[in-house]
């Protein structure tokens, strides 16, 4: 036994144990996809600075306004027109609205304009009708239709707002508001964050049927949706970003035979998969043209009387995506009125359930929420991405290079120089091994985090080299263990200060800084729990194999 005590090797220190696994997983994940390229496994992500491509920004067309209007008099014009007569409002209160017509109507009628219930009375050939409404609903409804688009209402701390979903302008929203005593009372040109997010997902899901599921788009100021689409030609990126699936629904005649009824631009919403009457069903509206459309060619198609031969077939970019005959009772109701809404119906089991699901989903997916602008788009060619690359890999060799003269000049000693560099090179190793792991893209921002890391790396090194040869050599195991212990003290400070600050950048998401703050955190934290422990061991056993030799 000597001064240091009984000292186990290398081989068996865990913190070189660790090290050695994180490497090698590392090391496997990077090479898979040289080795095996059929697994579509691991390998590296280049993001667009690296791979060339082209990136496209969007702006979700659509409004937001608070609003009031006389319920009465929308639903006197849209049962005027529905009816092709006149209607006398005979009673309005806040949840009711009774109103005369001189023709007969059902209440399947009534209620397939979607303003509310209906229960009908007839008396000397004058039918009257009392429906019960809710504001809010009636002039989302009225708004629906006149735009024919989706309309939602939400309520945040400034009041309800309504949003419509397609572009319109302040003053073509007070005209149509004007048509029935209302007013507009704010207004904003922007959708809201909900369905800002709800476009960037389902333009993500879009991509991901394309094989793109490394792109990620990123919302910018609340307003902006960015796509970089690494290795993607900027005709094939418009293409896919900017331009909405194509949705169709058909009626099957004779045979494989199909007979078109309506395209998606007239389906105004689609709704979420629920169970209803015991069946799993998507829900989806459509305008009243649709609607019309739909009726003529069912009763064309002879598919109200003959349900099971003639099949309502959906498409999306071609490809069925539902097919079924009609209900009996959707078959009888389609004799006598057009419906707007529609419910596509499955069974009452788990797979009916995922299949609602799998159709919502392939609806959204053809179908944003709101129509999207290109505000700017670009290009960076392959070749200059190849240069990028080439540049970033020098950059970061001549790091390395430069930092070990650095280290040389202070120390004078290659066996404290060659762990040192050994460990960042290790460092690097990792973070992109854990890059390949997630499938993360890395581009400028990120190298950048990376050559950051080595820098930060070093420094750290260089703080646990400097307190275990604080009196110019390798002191007492026990004086070793105190010095290490308050040089990994200052080390956890700093690197919790980086932490801290790089996770505002994250959560913020500013753009290309997200990238290198992502890239500094993870390089930061392979480094402090995983590459400076082993370093530490190593030099201890370095130092004292030195001082042995001397």
């Amino acid at each position: 036994m000597n001064e240091n005590g009984d000292e186990k090797g290398l081989g068996s220190d865990y913190r070189i144990i660790l090290l050695v696994a994180a490497l090698s997983v590392s090391l496997i994940l990077l090479f898979l996809l040289i080795i095996f390229p059929g697994l579509n496994v691991g390998g590296l992500n280049y993001g667009l600075d690296l791979e060339g491509g082209s990136w496209v920004e969007l702006r979700p067309e659509g409004a937001m306004a608070q609003l009031d209007a006389d319920t009465g008099l929308i639903i006197e014009q849209e049962y005027g027109v529905f009816f092709n007569d006149t209607v006398t409002i005979t009673n309005q209160t806040n949840s009711t609205i009774t109103f005369t017509i001189a023709k007969p109507a059902t209440a399947k009628q009534i209620e397939s304009m979607g303003y509310g219930q209906a229960s009908i009375s007839t008396n000397g050939g004058v039918t009257t009708i009392e429906l019960a409404i809710d504001e809010t609903k009636v002039i989302s409804r009225y708004l629906e239709n006149q735009y024919q688009t989706d309309v939602v209402f939400f309520e945040d701390k400034d009041g309800l707002w309504y949003e419509i979903r397609k572009k319109t302008s302040l003053e073509d929203l007070e005209s149509t508001m004007e048509q029935v005593n209302g007013s507009v009372i704010a207004y904003k040109e922007k959708v809201s964050l909900s369905t800002l997010t709800d476009t960037k997902e389902i333009l993500e899901d879009k991509l991901n049927l394309f094989g793109l599921s490394d792109v990620k788009p990123v919302i910018i100021s609340e307003e902006y949706i960015q796509i970089d689409l690494a290795g993607v030609d900027i005709d094939t990126a418009m293409d896919l970003a900017a331009t909405p699936g194509k949705f169709e629904i058909r009626f099957q005649t004779v045979g494989n035979e199909t007979v078109h009824a309506i395209y998606g631009d007239d389906i105004q919403s689609v709704g979420y998969h629920t169970m209803d009457e015991g069946s799993w069903g998507v829900p989806f509206v459509m305008t009243p043209a649709g609607a019309k459309a739909f009726q003529q060619v069912a009763i064309d198609t002879n598919a109200v009387n003959d349900c099971n031969n003639h099949n309502v077939i959906m498409y999306l970019d071609d490809k069925v995506i539902y097919s079924a005959p009609l209900s009996p009772k959707l078959a009888q109701s389609l004799k006598v009125v057009p419906l707007q809404d529609l419910r596509a119906s499955f069974g009452s089991d788990s797979e009916s359930e995922e299949k609602a699901k799998e159709l919502e989903s392939h609806l959204k997916a053809g179908a944003l929420p709101v129509n999207v602008e290109v505000i700017s788009y670009g290009q960076v060619p392959a070749s200059l991405g190849s240069q990028f690359k080439e540049l970033t890999a020098i950059a970061g060799l001549l790091a390395i290079i430069t930092v070990s003269f650095v280290i040389y000049l202070r120390y004078r000693r290659k066996e404290i120089m060659l762990p040192m560099i050994i460990t960042s090179i290790s460092e690097v190793i990792m973070i992109l091994g854990f890059a390949s792991a997630i499938k993360w893209q890395l581009d400028l921002p990120a190298i950048a985090g990376i050559i950051a890391v080595i820098g930060t790396g070093i420094d750290h090194l260089v703080i646990i080299t400097d307190e275990v040869l604080y009196e110019g050599k390798l002191p007492p195991t026990k004086v070793y263990k105190a010095r290490v212990s308050r040089a990994f003290g200052i080390i956890f400070a700093a690197a919790a200060t980086t932490i801290v600050a790089m996770i505002w950048l994250v959560w913020m998401g500013f753009g290309a800084l997200k990238g290198f703050a992502l890239t500094t955190i993870i390089g930061v934290l392979i480094g402090v729990l995983i590459a400076r422990p082993a370093y530490a061991s190593i030099i201890k056993v370095v130092l004292k194999d030195d001082e042995s030799e001397e």
